[in-house]
C-alpha cells in the first residue's frame, strides 16, 4: 500500500513528468492541466469525453469533461456534468485578480458572447449550448480553476464571488470548484496537513467517543459549505467512506430528494442518519468542533442534502421570496437528521471498518463492497508485486506518492512499472467477457456492485477464483496496447478510439486457437495460455496474435473497405455515428448487431492459419505456446 510522504516531496515527485524535457510555457501548462484534473476526476487521460481546448481561441477553458450520469444504485438519478477546467500553473496564477477575469471569460463563452472562438472551442461550445437547453434540474455545469496550490481565505471568498456571478448569468447549474495538487495528495494519504476542525452545532447525548443528536438540515448544509471553503473539495469528506471506490461524484436519491423538497420536517423521522468519525471531538458553544470528520455512513444522504439546499439557497435573486418559498423555509427550520459522530483512533482502521461495516449493513451496501476496499484490492496489490513486480494504483495519484516514497527510501523496493486497478478491470472486462463497448462507453458496471465487476468477480466451478494472474493479464495486454501499438487519442486515426476493442478482437483470436486446441475457454485458462505468450521464448507467437488483431482493427476502421465499420446496419442507417457505435454495449456480441465486425475476426481467424514458405503460421506458434503440457 500507499507508504505516507510528506506534500512537499510528493509535489516534488508529482511535478517531475510535467516539466520533464524543458517544455514550453504552453506545454508546460497543458501537461500540468491534463494530469491535475485526470487524477482528480479519476478518469483516464485518453477518455474521449475529455475535450483538450487550451490555446489561442479557447473561450477560457483549457480542457473541459463531460461526466454522463449513471448510476449504480436503484431509486438514484445522477445528473450530466460538465466541468470547463481554467488551469493555472505556476506564475500565470495571479490571486484574484485571475479568478475574477478566467471566471468572466468562461462564463461569456458558455453564454455564447464570445467571439473569435477556435474551431475546437467551437465544437464544444455547441455542445455546450446543447446541453443547457436539454439540461434537467439535476445537470450541472462547473468552473473548475486548477492550481499547483491550495486557495488562500481571500482567494476562496473570490471564488464565493464567482459562483454568485455565474449563477446569476446562467442559473442554479452553474458552480464552481477549486482543485490543486494538494487535493489528490490528501485524497490519496486520507488526511489533511491542516487538520480541519469545524463547527457543527447539535443537541447531544455523549460520551467520551460517542456523540448522538439531532442537527438541522440546515446546520448539516453550513457545516458542509464550511467543509467544502475549507478544503476546497466536498468529496474528500467522503474519503473513508465504502462507496468512495464507486466514483459517485453526485449520486442523488430520489426518495430522499422528494422528502426534502415536500415535507423537510418530517425529514427525521423517514431517514437512518448520518454518521461521522472524528480524531477528536470538543464541545463548544452550542455544538462540538470536529477534528477531522468524515462521513462513513450516509453518503447519499449527504449529498442529497446538498443538492437541493444549494439549488435553493445558492440560485441568486434579490427579490422577496414566493410564499410557497417562505412555507418550504418554515418546514426547514423544524426538519433535523439524527447525527452519530465517532471518536476513532487515526491507527485504530479495524475500529474504523466495523463502524462503517455496520452502520452500512441497512443499506444497498453490499458485503463485496467492504471485502474489496478493506482486503481484496490490499491482498492484490501485495501479491502482485511479490509475484510480478508491479506496483497496483487503486486510487489514482497513488503512482506519484509511491514514486516520492521510492525516492526517499532508496534501500526500499523500486518499483518501475506501475498500473491502475480501475482501468484494469475494464481491460479485463472488455477482453475476457467480450464487453468493449461498455467498457468504452460506462465506468458504473465495472465498480464494485455493478454487473460486469460481479460477473468478473463470479468463481467458476472448479477453477480459481479472480487473482493478481488475471490483473497482470489485463496489465500485460493494456501495456502492449498503448506502448507498442500506440493507442490512444495521439495515436492513427484506426487507434484512437478502438482500445478496448482491440483487447476484445486479441482475446478472442487466442480463444480461437484454445477452441482448436480443445482447450476449454474459461477465463482462468484464457489468462493462463495468454500469459505463456509473454514469455520471451514465444515472442514470434505473441507478435502474431496481436499483429493479426492490429490489421483486424485497422482494416474494421479504413473507409471504404468492405466490412468497414461504417457499412455496419447501425451505422449505415445513422442510429449511431461510428463513437456511439463504440460505446454500443452489443459491439461485436453477435452477427445481428456487428455483421461486419464477426465476418472480419472469422476471415482473420482463418488468415492466422496461413504461413509463408518454411515458416510456421500465427496460428501454429501460438498452438505450439499453450499446448505444451
Amino acid at each position: 500500500m500507499n507508504q505516507i510522504v510528506d506534500f512537499e516531496t510528493f509535489r516534488t515527485e508529482w511535478l517531475t513528468d510535467v516539466v520533464e524535457g524543458n517544455p514550453s510555457t504552453v506545454e508546460l501548462g497543458k501537461r500540468f492541466a491534463r494530469k491535475l484534473i485526470t487524477q482528480w476526476l479519476d478518469v483516464h487521460e485518453s477518455s474521449d469525453d475529455i475535450v483538450y481546448c487550451d490555446g489561442s481561441g479557447d473561450g477560457g477553458i483549457d480542457i473541459a469533461y463531460l461526466n454522463r450520469g449513471e448510476s449504480v444504485d436503484e431509486g438514484t438519478e445522477e445528473g450530466d456534468t460538465w466541468y470547463l477546467v481554467q488551469s493555472k500553473y505556476g506564475k500565470a496564477f495571479a490571486g484574484t485578480g485571475t479568478l475574477l477575469i478566467e471566471a468572466e471569460k468562461i462564463i461569456e463563452t458558455v453564454d455564447d458572447k464570445r467571439n473569435n472562438l477556435s474551431s475546437v472551442a467551437k465544437d464544444l461550445l455547441e455542445r455546450l449550448v446543447n446541453f443547457k437547453l436539454k439540461a434537467s434540474e439535476r445537470d450541472k455545469l462547473i468552473v473548475v480553476f486548477a492550481t499547483q496550490e491550495p486557495l488562500n481565505e481571500e482567494e476562496k471568498r473570490t471564488i464565493n464571488d464567482v459562483r454568485a456571478m455565474g449563477i446569476h448569468r446562467l442559473g442554479a447549474m452553474f458552480d464552481v470548484e477549486a482543485v490543486s495538487i494538494a487535493t489528490i495528495h490528501q485524497r490519496i494519504l486520507n488526511k489533511c496537513d491542516i487538520k480541519i476542525k469545524l463547527l457543527l452545532k447539535a443537541q447531544d447525548a455523549r460520551g467520551d467517543k460517542l456523540i448522538v443528536g439531532a442537527v438541522k438540515l440546515k446546520e448539516l448544509y453550513a457545516f458542509m459549505k464550511a467543509y467544502r471553503h475549507q478544503t476546497g473539495d466536498l468529496d474528500q469528506l467522503y474519503e473513508k467512506n465504502v462507496r468512495r471506490f464507486l466514483g459517485a461524484r453526485r449520486k442523488v436519491n430520489k426518495a430522499i430528494k422528494e422528502t426534502l423538497e415536500k415535507e423537510p420536517e418530517n425529514f427525521g423521522l423517514y431517514n437512518n442518519g448520518v454518521t461521522i468519525v472524528v480524531k477528536d471531538f470538543k464541545k463548544i458553544n452550542k455544538g462540538f468542533e470536529l477534528v477531522e470528520p468524515y462521513v462513513v455512513n450516509g453518503c447519499q444522504t449527504t449529498k442529497t442534502i446538498w443538492d437541493v439546499l444549494f439549488k435553493k439557497f445558492e440560485s441568486g435573486g434579490t427579490g422577496s421570496s414566493s410564499t410557497e418559498q417562505k412555507e418550504w423555509n418554515e418546514k426547514l427550520e423544524r426538519g433535523v437528521i439524527i447525527t452519530k459522530v465517532v471518536k476513532v483512533d487515526a491507527d485504530d482502521e479495524k475500529l474504523l471498518n466495523d463502524i462503517t461495516r455496520y452502520t452500512n449493513s441497512q443499506n444497498a451496501v453490499k458485503e463485496k463492497d467492504f471485502i474489496t476496499l478493506t482486503s481484496d484490492f490490499r491482498t492484490w496489490a501485495k501479491k502482485i508485486e511479490d509475484q510480478y513486480d508491479l506496483f497496483l494504483e487503486i486510487q489514482r495519484g497513488g503512482w506519484d506518492s509511491r514514486k516520492a516514497f521510492q525516492r526517499q527510501n532508496p534501500t526500499n523496493h523500486q518499483f518501475k512499472e506501475w498500473a491502475n486497478a480501475f482501468d484494469l478491470f475494464k481491460v479485463y472486462g472488455a477482453g475476457w467477457l467480450r464487453e468493449a463497448g461498455l467498457a468504452f462507453g460506462k465506468n458504473p458496471p465495472f465498480l464494485p456492485d455493478g454487473e460486469i465487476f460481479e460477473k468478473i468477480m463470479h468463481k467458476e466451478e472448479g477453477t480459481m477464483p479472480f487473482g493478481v494472474d488475471d490483473l497482470y493479464a489485463a496489465y500485460l495486454l493494456q501495456n502492449t496496447a498503448t506502448k507498442k501499438y500506440k493507442f490512444g487519442r495521439e495515436g492513427i486515426h484506426s487507434r484512437r478510439f478502438t482500445r478496448f476493442l482491440f483487447y476484445m478482437i486479441v482475446i478472442e483470436l487466442l480463444k480461437s486457437v484454445m477452441i482448436d486446441a480443445q482447450i476449454k475457454t474459461t477465463n482462468v485458462l484464457v489468462t493462463q495460455a495468454f500469459l505463456k505468450l509473454f514469455n520471451p521464448n514465444n515472442e514470434l507467437a505473441c507478435n502474431g496474435l496481436f499483429e493479426t488483431a492490429i490489421q483486424l482493427i485497422d482494416e474494421y476502421m479504413t473507409p471504404g473497405k468492405p466490412e468497414s465499420v461504417e457499412n455496419e446496419p447501425d451505422v449505415l442507417n445513422k442510429s449511431k455515428d461510428i463513437k456511439g457505435y463504440m460505446r454500443w454495449e452489443k459491439l461485436g456480441k453477435n452477427t445481428e448487431s456487428s455483421p461486419k465486425l464477426i465476418d472480419l475476426l472469422a476471415l482473420h481467424q482463418r488468415l492466422m492459419k496461413r504461413g509463408t514458405p518454411g515458416q510456421q503460421s500465427p496460428f501454429e506458434l501460438i498452438l505450439a505456446v499453450i499446448d505444451h503440457k
